[in-house]
């Protein structure tokens, strides 16, 4: 913190926590008594805005465009300016007179007690507020992309986790748990979800992804949105669009891709989450399609997300994209043409803070560069969405929900009252984590039968943020402060064992690093495996920042090898006589090598949260029966991406090419303790119009001697199409759980829509002709097959075509097993 921001914290620490805007703003109507037009909440949305729009300079007018990067006091003092590598010094004093539209991450930049932050943001509110003119306070927005990104929060599992529960119902209950949580502080929008469907897994950014599927990333996706929004938190998709095709999977990386594949894998999430989960908010991509950056993209922006789509809340700018314009793209000569350009294309606010649309844009509007209509517009969006959030409301006060009949002058009176991370969030971060365990490979090993010597080996086994993605706040910012408690319980997996086996005698060995390539350690992991009954070795990543990890933003694979010398230390263990069960603690699908054909069990997590290790300790033991499903494939090898199950038939293995692109575990395998059969499957109709739907019903049956859940998953084949279609992709899933022995009927109603793709001439169409709906355990495992066929003419669907099917117990029609 510098001299100045120090000494603007201490003389302003003391600021009355009260909404001074309605005493203080001199624009009045005629008469004294009567509030302002934006400030009545019996006038419409679009008359509120509009008089405050009349009434505003341009100054006034580009505030409201743009965010001030800002940390809370961990003294409850005001708070403030972040400074960054790639930010000037921000003056608040020179800044709140014309106003100021957002606060970035006041929680997520700091380590801060929660009710000291709140406390914080609150003054901080109160001097905003009353600096300028109308009363208007800051929207404050944070991540919680896998949790509430702030100090002593709930480190919920990551979207890759999420994708694997296959429980769209379940995320939303977390999302809205987060929600409460950010909103109780003073929080108003969160960066969250990414939709962004995996292309290539050597991205850094897939553990925070929902999968490599278009369909489930918008199902569960979409449920997240639901969740959050439901806590009055504006939800914010992210990154659009195309961010995940990078080439080679580097970050920032230009994207290739084709307008087709554009439009039926990339883009169907984001369209599900705005027609059907309500989200406020969009995210721009980094990365330039075709050599347009998406920040500059009208065409994606404005033509499809509002003209089609009918998105009408606020585009913001991913951080820095306005400047990288400039800097990275060359499409801009100066910070005035980065502005004209990202407000024409239609993103409305900069952040994370003042670059662009501050003067800049203030100066080209002036000179007639920019049309100030543009400005308007924009900031019609963000009034209006202020104005949602009650912001513009007479009784607005800046004190948070947790804070309401505190003490608010005894600051430290108010350390620790506030709670993030309490027992019901706890056991919802369990319950996510235990569904999202995938059981890979068990060759009967598993549950394990009280062993009398456990060898724990490997960099995670006693690891405690090996549970954490990269935007938890023990990794994305803890990590900077050296020292700072944690804030939440992390227990290893050595810890969760100890408690799972009381009678094992368990013997560490850490055998080698994440990533050091170091070789010593593994004789003596090898020794530790020798002498016991069973070894578990502990592998997979560790999260982190440009380069600082093996996966997060900015932490791309060259291959989806083991990082470091993991493998070689699981080749020594396979070499002994010991049963292996190999655990991955990961952000990412790795490639196993022979591990695939000689571990006794393979069990798959990827960054399952401070839970998690609480999950895997159960699934060893059998207290819980794995039910998670793969959301992304496991390769077979390390050099074969990219790759995904959505690939045509050119895609696939075949004698044209040595490379044989076959996963080693399939998108949406997982195995369970009990058996499943699935049988008597009928079809209502064997054909339907183009414009129709089919019917079909089918018996699940758990065969085995335990409850389980067996997750079915629809698959669409198009045989002949006019265009190259991918072998199959979902259309539909449900989770079922069913006691043993008990059998269930299901029904599933599939619309003629989901077999519409993008055909030649850029519409959206749907064919007549053969199609197969394939009922499936896997993308590789298909229990049921029913040959359908679509007759008529073709039809071509627009935007409000229907965008998923249903699958229901046959006893409960209305709502399908794990719907949202």
């Amino acid at each position: 913190m510098n001299a100045n921001v120090a000494e603007e914290n201490e003389n302003t620490t003391t600021a009355p926590l009260r909404n001074e805007s309605t005493t203080t703003a001199p624009l009045r109507n005629e008469s004294t008594t009567t509030a302002p037009l934006w400030n009545d909440t019996t006038a419409p949305v679009a008359a509120r805005v509009d008089a405050l729009v009349a009434a505003m300079t341009l100054a006034e007018k580009t505030a409201q465009l743009y965010g001030v990067w800002v940390g809370a006091s961990d003294q409850g003092d005001e708070v403030a300016p972040h400074q960054h590598d790639m930010e000037e010094a921000v003056d608040l004093d020179a800044l709140l007179p014309t106003g100021l539209g957002q606060l970035t991450r006041p929680f997520g930049t700091v380590p801060v007690d929660p009710a000291l932050g709140a406390l914080s943001l609150a003054r901080t509110q109160t001097r905003i507020a009353a600096g300028n003119r109308f009363g208007i306070p800051a929207l404050a927005h944070d991540e919680c992309l896998a949790g509430f990104s702030a100090w002593g929060a709930t480190a919920y599992p990551v979207p890759l986790s999420w994708g694997a529960t296959f429980d769209p119902d379940l995320v939303g209950r977390m999302a809205a748990a987060i929600g409460r949580d950010m909103r109780s502080v003073g929080v108003h929008q969160g960066l969250a979800p990414v939709l962004d469907v995996v292309r290539d897994a050597r991205w850094g950014r897939v553990e925070e992804t929902i999968g490599e599927d278009p369909y489930l990333v918008g199902t569960v996706g979409t449920a997240y949105v639901r969740g959050l929004e439901s806590a009055g938190i504006v939800a914010t998709l992210k990154h659009f669009a195309g961010y995940s095709a990078s080439r080679a999977g580097r970050n920032l990386a230009p994207s290739s891709m084709g307008p087709r594949e554009r439009a039926d894998v990339l883009l169907p999430p984001f369209e599900m989450a705005i027609r059907e989960g309500g989200a406020r908010s969009v995210m721009n991509a980094y990365t330039d399609t075709d050599g347009v950056p998406s920040a500059a993209d009208e065409d994606l922006l404005t033509g499809l997300l509002r003209d089609t789509w009918g998105f009408d809340g606020t585009v913001v700018a991913d951080y820095f994209a306005i400047a990288f314009l400039r800097t990275l793209h060359g499409v801009a000569a100066d910070w005035s043409g980065a502005a004209g350009l990202a407000l024409e294309a239609g993103v409305d606010v900069e952040l994370p803070n003042v670059k662009t649309y501050g003067a800049p844009l203030a100066e080209a509007v002036a000179a007639g560069r920019v049309p100030e209509a543009l400005v308007d517009r924009a900031l019609r969006r963000t009034l209006a969405q202020k104005v949602g959030l009650g912001m513009l409301d007479p009784d607005w006060s800046p004190v948070p929900a947790a804070l309401e009949g505190a003490d608010l002058d005894r600051p430290e009176a108010l350390r620790g009252r506030i709670d993030l991370d309490g027992p019901k969030n706890r056991q919802l971060a369990r319950t996510i984590a235990q569904e999202a365990v995938v059981l890979l490979s068990n060759d009967g090993t598993l549950p394990l039968d009280r062993p009398r010597r456990i060898a724990l080996i490997g960099p995670n086994a006693d690891e405690p943020t090996a549970v954490l993605g990269c935007y938890s706040f023990p990794q994305h910012i803890g990590v900077r402060h050296p020292g700072t408690p944690h804030g939440i319980e992390l227990p290893t997996l050595r810890d969760t064992l100890a408690a799972e086996f009381p009678e094992a005698e368990i013997t560490l060995s850490r055998g080698t690093g994440i990533d050091d390539g170091a070789l010593t350690g593994i004789p003596e992991a090898a020794r530790v495996a020798r002498a016991a009954d069973i070894a578990v070795v502990v592998l997979g990543d560790r999260a982190g920042l440009f380069g600082r990890g093996t996966s997060g933003e900015g932490c791309d694979a060259e291959t989806l090898a083991l990082p470091g010398a993991q493998q070689q230390l699981l080749d020594a263990l396979l070499d002994q006589e010991t049963p292996v069960v190999a655990v991955l603690l990961a952000g990412r699908p790795y490639a196993l090598g022979r591990a695939v054909g000689e571990c006794a069990v393979i069990v798959q997590s990827f960054f399952p949260g401070e839970e998690g290790t609480h999950a895997i300790a159960g699934v060893l033991s059998g207290r819980v029966n794995p039910s998670g499903r793969l959301p992304v494939g496991v390769p077979s090898g390390p050099g074969s991406q990219p790759a995904t199950y959505l690939g045509a038939r050119l895609a696939h293995a075949g004698p044209v090419s040595n490379v044989d692109p076959t996963p080693a575990f399939a998108f949406g395998h997982g195995l369970s303790y009990t058996r499943f059969d699935w049988t008597d499957l009928t079809v209502d109709e064997q054909e339907a119009p183009t414009d129709g739907e089919f019917r079909l019903a089918f018996t699940v049956r758990n065969t085995g001697e335990r409850s389980g859940t067996e997750v079915v998953q629809l698959y669409l084949h198009d045989p002949v199409a006019s265009v190259v279609q991918p072998v199959q992709r979902l259309v539909g899933h449900a989770r079922v759980d069913l006691e043993p022995g008990e059998a269930v009927r299901l029904r599933a109603t599939v619309p003629a829509d989901l077999a519409s793709f993008t055909g030649r001439d850029g519409r959206r169409v749907v064919e007549p002709g053969e199609l197969e709906l394939r009922l499936a355990a896997s993308s590789a495992d298909h229990r049921l097959v029913a040959g359908v066929r679509l007759t008529g003419a073709a039809r071509y669907p627009d935007h409000t075509r229907r965008l998923r099917s249903v699958i229901v117990r046959d006893r409960d029609r209305g709502r399908p097993p794990g719907a949202a």
